[in-house]
């Protein structure tokens, strides 16, 4: 990575990992989630980590697989996805974490689809499936330390794989958040100069 994209990758990863470290806390604040004491590093680290860890390996496949001609189905899955934040929204509205998580997902994804003008969707989509994995065991590892328990009351008590199902496109809006970020970091050409 020259001067620029490790400007770009850096800033990403802080405004990202700050962004989300808001909502968290913010959660915490409403009862959403409780945090122990290792917790709640953990969680103040992984708001960074996640993030930082996503844009390497975004940047690791687009070097290593550069064909972006799948970009033109990437739509119609943002429109999917999309399609389930609103019946989310619709089913969840008086559940906190479904709430809160699916509204910020619905604006990411439409700001990102029909607003913005960089494409990288499909990359993206790319990067979040290849680190699901990763990600469900991460949580797996810091739910079964007891260091995060949810409030049932505040999901939509639909579960997948002992992960509240918000848990998933929660990590997808924090995805979603530093790759775009970081594409827009790179189309300005951050000053190289410092």
């Amino acid at each position: 990575m020259n001067n620029s994209y490790t400007k770009a990758f850096l800033l990403s990863v802080a405004l990202t990992g700050i962004f989300f470290l808001l909502v968290t806390y913010l959660f915490s604040a409403l009862g959403v989630l409780s945090l122990s004491e290792p917790g709640l590093f953990n969680t103040i680290a992984l708001q960074f980590f996640i993030p930082g860890i996503g844009l390497y390996l975004y940047e690791f496949l687009n070097k290593k697989f550069p064909n972006n001609s799948l970009d033109s189905f990437s739509l119609s899955l943002s429109n999917l996805v999309l399609g389930i934040c609103v019946a989310m929204l619709f089913f969840g509205y008086l559940k906190l974490y479904t709430l809160i998580t699916f509204l910020i997902l619905f604006a990411l994804l439409l700001y990102v689809e029909y607003k913005n003008k960089l494409r990288f969707m499909y990359r993206f989509y790319r990067t979040y499936a290849a680190l699901l994995i990763p990600f469900y065991l991460l949580c797996i590892f810091i739910k079964k330390q007891s260091q995060l328990v949810f409030n049932e009351n505040a999901t939509l008590k639909l579960s997948l794989f002992y992960l509240p199902i918000e848990v998933y496109f929660f990590f997808m809006g924090m995805l979603l958040v530093a790759i775009y970020l970081f594409e827009f970091f790179k189309s300005k050409k951050l000053d190289t100069h410092g």
